[in-house]
């Protein structure tokens, strides 16, 4: 392992000799890997620096052919499953509450400047006898095990890594090695040592050699504290590495770094307070790689004990850093003496606009939506009941008026009033216009191009799931060759969307939030540029970019994962032929088992039990009678808004329908027959006696038809609440149009199940809500578009009309699928039109109208079809409810919908 670190890699075609691939063999390589050979004897200190490494990379390699359980999340049981697909991002197996570190490793090592740094560490002889200190042993064996772990990331056709012995170290460092750690932590934790390692190789620790770390000048940075004291401006210099920012009381990152950063008030842009903060700080070197760590976690003194904060906090993909910097110090006091100044004049507009509302006497002012008062809090509005109280209550004082006024007099007073309405009006809107410009000028007051010379772009987010106590961590990372953006979640890597990293990391919706933002200079290219070929100059393509050492290294595990699959195949595939179907062909097969098919020997039930006895035969019963329990009780909870129990599983869907005890008792043994659940002895057991009891159901007893619409509906039904959840997000971003499309889906499969039964689909009073929200914003833009005159804006408008209100109309006016509610909307859709033919328009746009205007009258005429929706996101149980809840507790909070 010392080899590693030395200066003197093999050649390529050194150490690489295939041996006979057995257990001892195996051992003397795994005791060996990674040590070139070196021209004199190491000390035995040497040895024991990576004793406790080496000898459990020896014992999880012998382990890794015998072991069959499935320790982390999304984890198979088979080998054959564990094989990475192409080049696709390699997962960090969870060791045991280590979500902490896969999320942090992975986000660092998708930063391919520091990706390098890692894999070409080395250190000289020279300096590895020097090397006397615990720390120092320590910090190069870390460095080792992080090599190794990045080399396997890198080129290993697994598709995720096993990164126990590195975890070990760090928790040896830890008060506690069960305890879930910390991200912020943790990740002090590993920039000190990878610090003190790379300090090793500068061979100094004076102040100069440490400027020249890599890892310093890579995450550290340097801010000036001023203080004020006694007319005197103090001022010093010092050093940062994550920069703490303060959650609670701020909206976005911007007001977060102005609350850490200036003293006494501070004028924020989008909150009414000032905000409190200690002495004045400006950043005088910012980092490549800058860091923010998002406190969400405080102390409750009356609970006594840690609470988590799950206020929202936005925060953006490129944040310009200029009005931040001590550079620029002088301007960003004056630009926030300018917004103090258009606050205070902001705040006089808006009195005066009030005042303008509330002036007494004024009459039909109060129809404005502006002018709208509500009484003063405090004061109860009398209430008249016009059954049981014919008249005013006596103590009411009658209103002064004359006795008789003459038409030229009621004349008079209507002109008085319609002039001081205008002036009103005029007055008014000179306010509003007023607001406009100084909100405008308060928005941009940071914007310029003076202030956005400095750009940092999001790397990655580190998300956390859970209370104070426990959670689980996961991280956003941007992969900046193909622009998108990924999720790294222990062993599972997917691509993901800005979208979904808003919904879970912003907070205030769940109990997910952001609790680390990494930011990357985006003026430095070479953070993220991949390694070239110095004579080529072409990108190097995975084992390429290694060193030579962990070149072989990589290699040497791929065989060893290679002699797994094969092991794996000769212990568990030589079944029956029938056991090498699928379940998932089993579930779709329209076809019941023949007595003609071919000849294979099927188990009676005690071969099934031959294994265990009869012992065994009643574990695997209880499991079968456990999980129809289970089930069964999930059925019977109440279906709300915000969780319907029927998305966790088919035979949920199947309880509350009451499906044929065949097509439950089929559905339930399936579920045990899949290959990926039999991760020991007990498991495979239960799941040869599921597919026993499989082949004992004969043709005559059950109806594959009927069998196949059960799973048929249920597949209906989660789409149809795929349909609704995307059409919601969609709303609740500004893309209606696209949200329109969803809920029109929804609602036409949803009245398809809900013909076959009441449980079948679910309530469509949501849908239907959404889609007449949608249909009049959609219908209000094409009309907003018809009058513009504009040619483009009309051909614009006509195609709404065309290819969303009118299909959409159509719908609607289906007679078995129309409400009350549905014909006000269209109606009121129709009055909009027909309103166009008495007023004057050009020639273009009545013919345009007299087009299409019999179509919005009578929709049904037609046959519409709908636009396909595009490709749907993954219907998986957990993910589905989570975003129930998710954008159901999202629109309770901006809408009032009672939904049954």
């Amino acid at each position: 392992a010392v080899g590693l670190l030395t200066t003197q890699p093999p050649e390529e075609g050194q150490g690489t000799e295939d041996t006979p691939d057995t257990e001892v063999n195996r051992e003397a390589w795994g005791a060996q890997k990674g040590r070139p050979e070196v021209g004199k004897e190491i000390d035995e200190w040497h040895v024991l620096v990576c004793s406790r490494a080496l000898e459990a990379s020896v014992e999880d390699s012998a382990a890794r052919v015998k072991r069959k359980r499935c320790e982390a999340q999304g984890e198979s049981c088979s080998p054959a499953d564990w094989i990475r697909k192409d080049e696709w991002p390699v997962g960090i197996r969870n060791v045991g509450n280590t979500c902490w570190f896969s999320a942090v490793i992975q986000s660092l090592f998708h930063l391919p400047v520091f990706r390098r740094l890692v894999l070409n560490y080395c250190l000289s002889e020279r300096i590895l006898e020097k090397c006397k200190s615990h720390s120092d042993k320590r910090n190069i064996a870390f460095m080792q095990e992080l090599r190794c772990l990045f080399a396997l990331m890198v080129g290993s056709t697994r598709r995720f890594v096993d990164p126990s012995a590195a975890v070990e170290l760090l928790r040896d460092a830890f008060r506690s090695s069960e305890a879930q750690q910390d991200v912020s932590e943790f990740t002090h934790k590993l920039l000190d040592w990878l610090e003190d390692a790379f300090q090793l190789a500068a061979n100094g620790n004076s102040p100069e050699d440490k400027k020249e770390n890599p890892m310093v000048q890579l995450f550290y940075g340097t801010f000036v504290a001023q203080r004020t004291h006694a007319g005197k401006t103090l001022s010093n210099i010092e050093q940062f590495g994550q920069y703490p920012l303060q959650v609670n009381g701020f909206n976005n990152l911007d007001e977060c770094l102005e609350g850490a950063m200036i003293e006494g008030e501070i004028e924020a842009l989008h909150l009414d307070q000032t905000i409190s903060s200690g002495s004045e700080r400006w950043f005088s070197k910012l980092p490549p790689v800058l860091t923010f760590e998002l406190s969400r976690f405080e102390f409750n003194q009356s609970l006594g004990r840690p609470e988590k904060i799950h206020k929202k906090l936005e925060f953006p993909q490129i944040i310009y850093m200029d009005r931040y910097l001590d550079k620029n110090n002088e301007q960003i006091h004056n630009r926030r003496e300018e917004v103090k100044r258009l606050k205070e004049q902001l705040v006089v507009l808006q009195q005066k606009l009030e005042c303008q509302c509330q002036e007494p006497g004024d009459t039909g002012l109060s129809d404005s939506p502006t002018c709208q008062q509500q009484p003063p809090s405090g004061q109860r509005t009398p209430i008249y009941k016009p059954f049981t109280q014919c008249r005013a209550p006596m103590d009411t004082p009658p209103h002064p008026a004359p006795h008789s006024v003459t038409e030229e007099e009621l004349r008079f007073v209507k002109t008085c009033l319609q002039r001081w309405r205008t002036e009103v009006e005029i007055n008014m809107n000179e306010l509003k216009a007023s607001i406009d410009r100084v909100s405008q000028a308060l928005e941009g007051m940071y914007s310029d191009n003076s202030l956005c010379q400095v750009p940092y772009r999001l790397h990655a987010v580190l998300v956390h799931e859970g209370q104070a106590s426990a959670g689980h961590y996961w991280a956003y990372i941007y992969d900046h060759a193909n622009q998108r953006w990924m999720k790294y979640n222990d062993v599972i890597v997917s691509e993901s969307s800005w979208e979904e990293l808003v919904r879970d990391s912003y907070g205030g919706m769940t109990n997910a939030s952001a609790y680390c933002l990494m930011y990357i200079d985006d003026r430095l290219p070479h953070l993220i540029a991949e390694d070239t070929d110095d004579e080529t100059g072409q990108v190097m393509q995975a084992m390429d970019s290694l060193p030579p050492i962990l070149r072989q290294y990589v290699r040497e595990d791929n065989r060893w994962f290679q002699q797994e699959l094969k092991e794996w195949e000769d212990q568990f595939c030589q079944q029956p032929q029938e056991e090498l179907v699928s379940p998932t062909a089993a579930v779709t097969s329209t076809r019941a088992p023949s007595k003609d098919d071919p000849a294979e020997p099927v188990p009676q039930p005690g071969a099934a039990q031959e294994p265990t006895g009869e012992q065994e035969h009643v574990a695997e019963s209880v499991a079968f009678q456990e999980e129809y329990s289970r089930l069964f009780e999930l059925s019977q909870e109440e279906t709300t808004p915000q969780q319907d129990p029927r998305l966790h599983h088919a035979l949920v869907y199947f309880f509350q329908n009451q499906a044929p005890s065949r097509v439950i008792e089929r559905t339930l043994l399936e579920g045990f027959t899949d290959r990926n659940l039999s991760f020991d002895d007990r498991s495979i057991s239960i799941m040869r006696e599921a597919r026993a009891k499989l082949r004992l159901i004969k043709p005559e007893d059950m109806d594959m038809e009927e069998y196949m619409q059960w799973h048929d509906d249920y597949s209906q039904f989660r789409t149809v609440f795929v349909y609704l959840l995307t059409g919601l997000e969609q709303y609740q971003h500004g893309k209606v149009r696209e949200a329109l499309n969803y809920l029109n889906h929804a609602y036409k499969d949803n009245a398809m199940l809900l013909r076959r039964g009441e449980k079948r689909g679910m309530e469509q009073s949501l849908i239907a809500f959404y889609r007449r929200r949608c249909l009049k914003e959609m219908n209000d833009n094409a009309a907003t578009l018809f009058r513009s005159g504009e040619v483009s804006d009309v051909e614009e408008g006509m195609i709404i009309m065309n290819e969303a209100v009118i299909p959409c109309m159509h719908l609607m006016s289906r007679p078995d699928m129309v409400s009350q509610e549905d014909l006000d909307t269209m109606e009121a859709v129709r009055s909009h039109w027909c309103s166009y033919l008495g007023v004057d328009l050009d020639d273009s746009l009545q013919e345009k109208l007299g087009e299409f205007l019999p179509r919005v009258l009578d929709c049904s005429t037609e046959m519409v079809v709908l636009k396909d929706p595009p490709t749907v996101r993954s219907k998986v149980p957990h993910d589905l409810c989570s975003r129930l809840a998710a954008i159901m507790e999202s629109i309770t909070n901006t809408s009032v919908v009672a939904v049954k």
